[in-house]
């Protein structure tokens, strides 16, 4: 396929992976399956048809809600579906091949961890082991960074973490930090190889500190110990640097 196809190809791609993922970010967290059970209006129940599941295109031709009820369609399904689509542009766009194929999958399964924690504070660990795997079968394809910078950055990622929140639980007496923020971490690792976490983990940190004074603006308390969703920080930081770092050439 000639170089200029994949952009394109790769976000209509994306749109319709995204719409598989909308559905993981929408049932896991409540118990239903993911794989069984046709999609349907949440207040009527009626069953949709396949021309009311033609990602982004459906929910702006229905302007978000059901033809039969009226009722407002829950919209984290096109956010999925477009935060997709420009995540298989961009790969496409930097990375014309394998490898922005590749990218890509990082992002969607990114996009997927992200969207779960900040909706449920949750990063279901069969999701991060699944991005784990997929960083190193990468690796193993021969795709840059290299398996040794990968596999390094795999462990990096997730012992720093884990020895900042266990020294963060000895000394406050409390944890400071969820257990699937190390492990994405090293997941990310296992992407990007080690040179690139440092960058990851400070624009994380100013991630997070940008939504919460964000939030205080809006008048909402956030103190010390105010919950935030960290692993969506990570995941919403660690893209745009596989971005750049293929960009430079690895």
């Amino acid at each position: 396929m000639p170089d200029a196809m994949w952009p394109v190809a790769l976000a209509i791609f994306g749109a319709i992976v995204g719409s598989f993922l909308a559905t993981i970010v929408v049932r896991w967290p409540q118990g239903r399956s993911v794989l069984r059970g046709r999609s349907a209006c949440d207040e009527c129940g009626r069953t949709l048809g396949a021309a009311e599941l033609v990602p982004l295109v459906s929910a702006a031709m229905s302007r978000g809600r059901c033809r039969t009820c009226g009722a407002r369609i829950n919209p984290t399904h096109w956010r999925i579906e477009g935060g997709a689509a420009l995540i298989g542009l961009a790969a496409g766009f930097v990375a014309p091949g394998v490898e922005g194929l590749a990218g890509a999958a990082f992002g969607w399964v990114l996009l997927t961890l992200a969207a779960i924690d900040a909706a449920e504070m949750w990063l279901p660990d069969e999701l991060t082991a699944t991005l784990a795997l997929g960083g190193l079968a990468a690796g193993l394809f021969g795709l840059p960074p290299g398996l040794e910078d990968r596999l390094i950055g795999g462990i990096a990622g997730f012992a720093s973490l884990w020895l900042i929140a266990f020294g963060y639980r000895r000394l406050r007496g409390h944890d400071g930090m969820g257990g699937g923020d190390p492990k994405l971490y090293g997941a990310i690792g296992l992407w990007l190889g080690w040179r690139m976490l440092p960058a990851v983990l400070l624009i994380a940190a100013l991630i997070g500190l940008g939504y919460a004074l964000f939030e205080r603006f809006r008048g909402r308390a956030v103190a010390g110990d105010t919950a935030l969703p960290f692993g969506t920080f990570l995941a919403i930081a660690a893209y745009p640097a596989w971005l750049v770092m293929v960009s430079a050439g690895g």
